[in-house]
């Protein structure tokens, strides 16, 4: 069974980078077109809309709007063959989301985990800021310099670990009575899940949506953890604010504004336009590569510095 460093940093990385897949302020009642899909005719509406399913734990939803329906047709065959798990994909430790699970919902896991977590770190404030800090640095620098990251990602994932640093640097991870009754909750909710089997085949037997609706499930717990260590992930995605930055044609840049444990966030999002409807254009491309459609390039770099002045109107 993994420590719990790894299972409760994982847990806080996957929450605080749900901000990062968000694009705008919450839509109060996005209106949904046929098939079930919402409004996403817009620039600002498509960021919306995929916020608001964050904000509401409905992955299911994201996976649908986040792509056109062909695509989401090809992800779920790629899901249920075993090649494909996005869009966890978009989260960090994405590969090792079915066995934190599966540990977390384990009939021992309450017990085991928290005489890990007495025997490893309880009281040990100091290292854990120190390991928070050095995780920064080096987290900065993969993103800067590493991985399969737009000019876009490259910029808003920077502020964002940036950020997640210096809420780790300060929160209570080391308070004992804290990670009890965290790694509690979070067991209960593993279970109420009902992924605690980490094989590759039930995932795939199980399929994407059905798979993404349980994973919500967690999603809402994990979140009210991370709240009790002073990380409002929901606080954050229900401040969010977006504006069109610019469009031509069927290419388009939000620019969207939020705070993450108090430090502002300030990033554009390349958008772009298909059959009509407008996606994220990173989103678009992992998920293409996910299901097998022939590579596309990385999003165009910004075409002008952010304005210092208030975001426009959309």
């Amino acid at each position: 069974m993994p420590p719990p460093r790894t299972i409760l940093l994982r847990v806080f990385a996957a929450a605080a980078l749900a901000c990062a897949v968000s694009a705008c302020k919450p839509a109060a009642e996005a209106p949904a077109t046929a098939a079930g899909r919402g409004d996403t005719s817009r620039p600002v509406l498509a960021v919306q809309l995929l916020s608001r399913h964050l904000r509401d734990n409905d992955f299911a939803a994201f996976a649908r709007d986040a792509v056109p329906p062909a695509l989401h047709t090809r992800l779920e065959r790629a899901w249920r063959d075993g090649r494909s798990r996005w869009p966890l994909d978009e989260l960090p430790f994405n590969d090792r989301i079915p066995s934190v699970l599966a540990a977390l919902a384990a009939p021992d896991a309450d017990t085991a985990l928290r005489k890990d977590f007495d025997r490893q770190f309880s009281g040990a404030g100091g290292e854990i800021r120190a390991a928070a800090t050095t995780l920064g640095v080096f987290g900065v620098q993969y993103v800067d310099h590493q991985g399969d990251f737009s000019p876009a990602e490259r910029a808003h994932y920077a502020q964002l670990v940036t950020a997640a640093a210096r809420w780790a640097q300060r929160a209570p991870l080391a308070d004992r009575a804290r990670a009890h009754a965290a790694i509690a909750r979070l067991a209960a909710a593993a279970r109420a899940a009902e992924l605690d089997n980490a094989d590759k085949e039930a995932w795939s037997a199980l399929g994407m949506d059905a798979t993404l609706r349980r994973i919500g499930r967690f999603s809402g717990e994990a979140k009210a953890v991370l709240a009790g260590y002073g990380l409002g992930v929901d606080d954050s995605l229900d401040g969010l604010e977006a504006s069109l930055h610019m469009q031509a044609g069927d290419y388009a840049e939000v620019r969207l504004r939020y705070l993450l444990a108090g430090d502002p966030i300030d990033a554009l999002i390349p958008v772009e336009r298909l059959g009509g409807q407008w996606y994220v254009s990173d989103f678009l491309r992992h998920a293409q590569a996910a299901a097998g459609v022939p590579a596309r390039p990385a999003s165009p770099q910004r075409t002008a510095p952010l304005p210092d002045g208030p975001a426009a109107a959309p």
